[in-house]
C-alpha cells in the first residue's frame, strides 16, 4: 500500500502512478494490453472476507469527509484510549497454560526477568490449578505485572485466589490486571451454561482492588472462524450486555465501563488488523456513550493475541513470520497489551525456545525497531482511515442486527450461521490457493520431521484455516505421482515445480523424471519408477503439441490409469491443472484415484 502526501505542489500525478503501474502490470500480464490504465486500482486492491475493499493506493480523496479521529487518549479513542504509552511500548504480555505447576512457575520467573510485562494464566480445570496460583505468583511483583486470568470452568474460584494473593502481598495490583470472567464467550466456545451472575459476583471483587472483572473474548468467534467484522460485531453486543448487567446489579454505567476489557486476534493481514483495533475502539466509545459514560471509562482496554486459526502444523517455523506480522500490526494499531503464541502452540505445550522467540517478537519490534516510538503510526493515512471507517460501519450494522434479538441463542444463532458463509468463502478461497497458506498449501515439504510437544489437557475448538489441507496430510497417499517430464530441464521445469508442490499440499509424493528427447526416455523412467497409476505431464506448450498425445496413449498403453496435464492444451490427458484450480477437490480426486 502506498500513500499520496496531503500537500500542495505534488511532483506526480494520480494519473501518472497509474501509468507507470499499469506498464508493470502488462509486462507480468496480469493487466491486458487494451485495458485501460485505471483498471491498475480493482487489479491490485484486495477485498476482505467482509467484502470491504483494501486499496493499493492511499489518496487524500479516501478520507475527505472520515469522521475526526481526535486524538489519543481522547473520545472517540480512534487513536488510542491513551495519550501515551506508559511503559514506552505495548504491555508485553505471555500466556502461561501448562498445568505442570513447577515448570510453569520457573516459565513465570524466566519471562518476567526477560522483557514479560504481564501474565495471562489460563486456571482452572484443564490449566494450572487454581490452588496452585499463590505459589506460582509467589515471585511476582503484583503491583508492576499484571495478572489476567482464563478460568471458563471455575471463573470465581480462580478470581477469588487472586484476590487473596492480591491481599496476601498488601500492594495495589498494576493496571491491566482482570480476573478475565467471561460467561458469554465460554457459552459460545461450548464450555458449559452461561452463569451471568459469575461476571455480577467478579464485579463485587474487582472494584474494591481497583482492577477489571469482566473480559470482552472476541477471540471466541475469531477462532469459530468469524471474519473481522464479525468478530467486531460480537465483541460490542457482549460488551453491551455485560454493561447492561452489571447496571442492573447496581453498578454506575462508569463503573461498570471500568470494569470491562477486551480481548481480540490480530492476524497476517496487516492492514485489516490495524484498522480492526483502532475501530473497536471507536465503536466502543460509541455504545458507552449512548449507555451515558461521560470519562475515560469509554476508552477501550484492548488485549490482542495473535490468532490461533492462522497458525499451521505443518511447517510450524512459518508461525514466526506470521506471529511477527501480526504483533506489528497490534502495536501498531494500538493495542494496550499484545500476546505472541509461540509458533509451536498448534502442536502443543509450548517449549523455552518458543517462548522466548515469543517474547522477544514483541521487544524486537518495541526496543529495536522502534514501532512503539509514535502513538498511532497509522493515523492520517488515507488508505488506513478508509479501512477503519469501513469496517467500523459494516461492524455497527451487524451489531444493531444481533442485539435486536430475542434471546442470547437467537444472538448467538444469527452469528454463527454468518461465521459459516465466512468459512466457506475463506475454505474456497484456500482452495483455489488465493489465500495461500506458506508450507501448507504453498510450498510444502512431506519429508519434513515436526517438533514433538506435550499435549493440552485443555485443548481450544479453533477452526484452523489450513485444517482441510492438513488433514490430508495427515493421511498421506501410499503411492506417488509421476511427473513425465517434456523435452529440456528449462522447458518443464516451471510447470514440475507448480505440479509438485500442488501434489505435495495434498499428501501426495512425486516422483520425477529427468530430460527426455522423446516417448521412449519417458517410458523408462516410468518403468523404473515403478509404474504408478497416476502420471502427470509437464513441458511447455510446444512439446505438448508435438508429442503430447503420443505420450498419454503410451503410458495408458504402460500401465497408468490417470493422467494428467500441467497446462491447458487438449491433449486427451483426463484433467488439466493450472493456476486456480480448486486445489483441495483436485488433490481428493487423485487420492481416490491411488486409493483404488
Amino acid at each position: 500500500m502506498i500513500e499520496v502526501p496531503l500537500s500542495k505542489g505534488l511532483e506526480h500525478t494520480q494519473q501518472e502512478w497509474e501509468q507507470a503501474t499499469a506498464a508493470v502490470l502488462r509486462k507480468s500480464r496480469r493487466l491486458g494490453e487494451d485495458a485501460p490504465d485505471t483498471d491498475a486500482w480493482s487489479t491490485l486492491a484486495t477485498t476482505t472476507l467482509d467484502g470491504i475493499s483494501v486499496t493499493p493506493l492511499g489518496t487524500p480523496a479516501l478520507s475527505a469527509g472520515l469522521p475526526d479521529g481526535g486524538l489519543p487518549g481522547q473520545a472517540p479513542f480512534t487513536r488510542g484510549a491513551t495519550a501515551t504509552r506508559e511503559l514506552e511500548g505495548w504491555d508485553v504480555r505471555a500466556w502461561f497454560t501448562d498445568p505442570d505447576v513447577e515448570r510453569t512457575a520457573k516459565d513465570v520467573v524466566t519471562d518476567i526477568e526477560n522483557g514479560v510485562n504481564s501474565l495471562w494464566i489460563s486456571a482452572g480445570t484443564g490449566g494450572i490449578p487454581v490452588d496452585a496460583l499463590a505459589m506460582i505468583l509467589e515471585p511476582v511483583f503484583v503491583d508492576l505485572a499484571a495478572v489476567v486470568l482464563d478460568a471458563p470452568f471455575e471463573p470465581l474460584e480462580a478470581a477469588r485466589a487472586l484476590a487473596a494473593v492480591i491481599a496476601d502481598k498488601g500492594v495495589d495490583p498494576a493496571p491491566g490486571t482482570s480476573f478475565g470472567v467471561d460467561p458469554l464467550g465460554a457459552a459460545f466456545r461450548g464450555r458449559g451454561v452461561v452463569d451471568l451472575d459469575a461476571a455480577v459476583e467478579a464485579a463485587r471483587l474487582a472494584q474494591p482492588l481497583g482492577i477489571r472483572a469482566v473480559t470482552v473474548d472476541a477471540t471466541a468467534v475469531h477462532d469459530a472462524g468469524a471474519s473481522d467484522v464479525q468478530e467486531l460485531a460480537y465483541s460490542l453486543a457482549a460488551g453491551a450486555q455485560y454493561l447492561r448487567l452489571l447496571v442492573e446489579a447496581g453498578f454506575s454505567v462508569e463503573q461498570a465501563a471500568g470494569l470491562i476489557d477486551f480481548r481480540y486476534a490480530a492476524t497476517d493481514e496487516q492492514f485489516p488488523t490495524i484498522a480492526k483495533l483502532r475501530a473497536a475502539r471507536r465503536l466502543w466509545n460509541r455504545v458507552a456513550e449512548l449507555s451515558g459514560v461521560t470519562t475515560a471509562a469509554a476508552g477501550q482496554l484492548q488485549h490482542a493475541v495473535t490468532s490461533r486459526p492462522m497458525m499451521s502444523t505443518y511447517d510450524p517455523y512459518v508461525n514466526m513470520l506470521r506471529t511477527t506480522v501480526a504483533a506489528f500490526a497490534a502495536g501498531v494499531g494500538g493495542a494496550a497489551a499484545v500476546t505472541v503464541l509461540p509458533f509451536d502452540e498448534p502442536l502443543g505445550l509450548p517449549e523455552a525456545f518458543s517462548r522466548r522467540i515469543a517474547r522477544n517478537t514483541s521487544s524486537v519490534l518495541i526496543s529495536e525497531s522502534h514501532v512503539a516510538a509514535v502513538t498511532d503510526p497509522a493515523g492520517g493515512s488515507h488508505a488506513v482511515e478508509k479501512l477503519t471507517d469501513d469496517l467500523a460501519r459494516a461492524a455497527w450494522e451487524l451489531f444493531g442486527e444481533i442485539d435486536a434479538t430475542e434471546s442470547l441463542e437467537a444472538a448467538h444463532d444469527l452469528l454463527r450461521a454468518r461465521i459459516e458463509v465466512t468459512v466457506s468463502d475463506r475454505a474456497l478461497a484456500i482452495a483455489r490457493r488465493k489465500r495461500p497458506i506458506t508450507g501448507v498449501s504453498e510450498f510444502p515439504n512431506l519429508h519434513e520431521q515436526l517438533p514433538e510437544r506435550r499435549p493440552y489437557d485443555r485443548p481450544l475448538e479453533v477452526h484452523r484455516y489450513a485444517g482441510e489441507f492438513e488433514a490430508l496430510r495427515d493421511d498421506r497417499a501410499a503411492t506417488p505421482v509421476f511427473l513425465a517430464s517434456l523435452g529440456t530441464v528449462a522447458g518443464y521445469t516451471a510447470r514440475a515445480t507448480f505440479a509438485a508442490n500442488l501434489f505435495a499440499a495434498g499428501g501426495v509424493d512425486t516422483v520425477v523424471a529427468g530430460p527426455s528427447e522423446g516417448i521412449d526416455d519417458v517410458l523408462t523412467a516410468y518403468e523404473q519408477a515403478g509404474r504408478p497409476p497416476v502420471v502427470c505431464l509437464v513441458g511447455n506448450d510446444q512439446a505438448y503439441e508435438a508429442w503430447g498425445p503420443d505420450l498419454v496413449a503410451a503410458l495408458r498403453d504402460a500401465g497408468s490409469t490417470y493422467v494428467v496435464l500441467a497446462g491447458k492444451v487438449e491433449i486427451g490427458a483426463d484433467a488439466t491443472i493450472a493456476m486456480g484450480v480448486d486445489a483441495l477437490a483436485f488433490l481428493r480426486s487423485i487420492r481416490e484415484v491411488i486409493a483404488s
